[in-house]
């Protein structure tokens, strides 16, 4: 499903790297597409080498979002690395408090992770409790990590932190040319519920904004 998904960004990515002169409705509609009984896809943001659609999540006031994104100047292997490497994230983001890998099954490369985050003012920081699995896909010239939350006995509730139950995301990452040179796509589609009383106008302004 992930090499179709990426399939379906291909006029996207083309416009991106400047092969088009104008952009192709039709094509970007079909980026957007949803799945037979899902609901569409609706664009809220859109960039040269950026792109972001939403849709409501049914039954309640939060969104899945999905991105569309594109780099020449680093490599897929580059990206894909910092997007597993825990403690590099503790230097560069500053809205970390904790990240720490909990376990890891060495068997299927599956780790747990405690991720524990800083949240606006007045809002108390969010916690997350998730299991992320990756692989590179050689034969399709992709890599994907796929990520969701979960109970561990390890790391029980903290009065401290807001636990964030509801959250997963899916990043698929396709090389202009290989893992190793520069340039690459990637999509990613993700969705939580981080608990905050927002309505949705005021959520939608914090993503389109921040």
């Amino acid at each position: 499903r992930s090499a179709q998904e990426m399939k379906h960004m291909e006029n996207i990515s083309s416009l991106l790297q400047g092969e088009r002169p104008r952009p192709d409705p039709s094509g970007e509609r079909e980026a957007a597409a949803a799945a037979p009984g899902e609901q569409p896809w609706e664009m809220i943001m859109d960039k040269k080498h950026f792109k972001l659609w939403r849709r409501p999540i049914e039954g309640t006031h939060l969104y899945q979002y999905r991105v569309f994104g594109s780099y020449t100047d680093v490599t897929p292997r580059q990206f894909f690395n910092v997007q597993l490497d825990t403690e590099y994230r503790k230097k560069w983001d500053s809205l970390v408090i904790k990240l720490d890998v909990i376990e890891r099954d060495l068997a299927t490369g599956s780790e747990v992770i405690h991720w524990v985050t800083h949240f606006p003012y007045p809002m108390y920081s969010r916690d997350y409790v998730y299991v992320r699995r990756y692989s590179v896909d050689k034969e399709n010239n992709l890599m994907v990590l796929v990520s969701r939350a979960v109970e561990h006995p390890s790391v029980p509730e903290d009065p401290e932190y807001v636990r964030v139950r509801t959250y997963e995301s899916q990043m698929v990452i396709r090389p202009h040319k290989t893992f190793d040179e520069n340039g690459f796509d990637y999509l990613l589609t993700y969705s939580d519920n981080p608990q905050t009383v927002f309505p949705r106008y005021c959520v939608s302004w914090m993503v389109s904004s921040g």
